[in-house]
């Protein structure tokens, strides 16, 4: 699956692509835990969406590196989709090809 064909409300995704542009990193609490959230753009050929990278992923990835969501979930943020790993997703980084 490529990103142009994501539509909001979709699961189960799995799409590859590189991550740029990791934005500020931020922290707060809910429901007694502490959890850390930055928003990426993840970009492959069709085009971009952008990325909320949560806790450990947020210090796991860094600007150009390719990853690949399996069971993903696209929600709405304000209008704008988002591509997140959700609760049963995973994000894994794939090795470049340098």
């Amino acid at each position: 699956m490529n990103i142009a064909e994501l539509t909001i409300k979709q699961d189960n995704v799995e799409v590859e692509g590189t991550i740029l542009n990791i934005g500020e990193t931020r922290s707060f609490n809910k429901f007694g835990k502490q959890l850390t959230v930055a928003n990426a753009m993840l970009q492959d050929e069709s085009g971009s969406i952008k990325l909320t990278l949560w806790n450990d992923d947020v210090t796991r990835f860094k600007d150009g590196d390719k990853i690949k969501i399996k069971n993903g979930f696209v929600g709405e943020f304000q209008g704008e989709k988002q591509l997140t790993s959700g609760k049963f997703g995973s994000i894994e980084k794939l090795e470049s090809d340098k």
